[in-house]
């Protein structure tokens, strides 16, 4: 087993066939100019030590010696050692409200990137704990499947957007609904856990009822509430200009956060509400909680000792270079006897 620590080094190898065309076309030069200075067998009257043979090795060497050195920039490191580990943890799904109530700045900079950061921080804290998101309003949509890959969990959950779901509204129902049908499964004996971010606008009233599926899948529902109880307006970009979305009536639409539902729908699922507006408190809330929740083994993986190989090619790829720059481009006289490469004949 191997891998490829920098692979962005690979790129170097993009200067060898420049160096080789700039050799060939000097070479190319450099005979014009020699026949316009004297014939083929005059030249080699006037320069009986010079080489061409060695000429072309030493540019090859040189050139050899920089492959090495971009395959020693590389990293390349080799497994020595395979060892399957187990992996102990919950399912954790995040159901994320992204309905335009969401873009409301009660909180900084806003309600949905409030929720995101709260997640990104819990997501810091998980070990061995396999994650999945579901995105909501008017309908569910499911972002991201479970997965113990935390950064690719990150970069999905920074691009949730209202824009995600054509159907606004709210129905915290679809998101419990989801989770418990494709997320987790009364046949799966690892403990299950559903966080809600949301302000706890609910159109459908079907939240509660809802709620009730977690005891079918045995999974634990908390409820984080993002706003305030004042509210505030919701910021929309139109034609490039930011403006508040309005009622039929022509009115600035307030929202405000309804914390009853979602205590309601923790008390439901067997798990707790906390306020959502200082993401610590929340961070330490959540990770308190699964702490004290027992961990099942959730699967196991092969990892790899790998170890760096960077050293050999670094210095084979000196050792060429240096042997480059001793590399003389006069014939050594006992090869010369020899005429292994035919050098003689070539004269007559």
């Amino acid at each position: 087993m191997y891998e490829l620590e920098s692979k962005i080094y690979f790129y170097g190898l993009l200067l060898l066939p420049m160096l080789i065309g700039l050799w060939w076309a000097a070479r190319i030069w450099r005979r014009k100019k020699e026949r316009e200075f004297a014939s083929a067998a005059l030249l080699d009257y006037l320069s009986p030590e010079r080489s061409r043979f060695k000429s072309n090795t030493k540019f090859f060497l040189g050139l050899l010696g920089i492959v090495f050195l971009i395959i020693g920039l590389v990293n390349p490191k080799i497994g020595t050692k395979v060892e399957k580990v187990k992996s102990r943890g919950i399912d954790i799904v995040f159901a994320i409200d992204v309905s335009k109530s969401m873009l409301a700045a009660d909180v900084a900079p806003n309600r949905l990137e409030k929720s995101k950061q709260i997640v990104s921080q819990l997501i810091n804290q998980l070990g061995g704990d396999r994650i999945g998101i579901i995105a909501y309003s008017g309908n569910a949509f499911p972002v991201l499947p479970m997965t113990s890959d935390y950064a690719v969990a990150k970069m999905f959950l920074q691009s949730m957007s209202p824009e995600m779901i054509s159907t606004q509204g709210t129905s915290i129902d679809q998101a419990i609904q989801l989770a418990a049908n494709r997320y987790f499964s009364a046949k799966d004996k690892s403990n299950k856990l559903l966080i809600i971010l949301s302000d706890g606008e609910d159109h459908t009233n079907n939240a509660v009822a809802a709620a009730e599926l977690a005891n079918e899948v045995k999974m634990r529902i908390l409820t984080v509430g993002v706003g305030t109880e004042n509210g505030g307006p919701i910021k929309i970009i139109e034609n490039g200009n930011a403006t508040y979305l309005k009622d039929k009536n022509g009115q600035v639409v307030i929202t405000k956060r309804n914390s009853k539902v979602l205590e309601e729908v923790a008390q439901k699922g067997n798990g707790g509400y906390i306020d959502g507006n200082v993401t610590k408190n929340v961070v330490d809330y959540v990770k308190n909680t699964i702490n004290n929740t027992d961990k099942t083994e959730l699967g196991s993986a092969l990892m790899a000792d790998y170890q760096s190989q960077f050293q050999w090619f670094l210095g084979i790829g000196l050792i060429l270079l240096f042997l480059e720059v001793l590399f003389w481009e006069r014939k050594t006289q006992w090869i010369g006897k020899m005429n292994l490469f035919n050098e003689k004949d070539e004269k007559r």
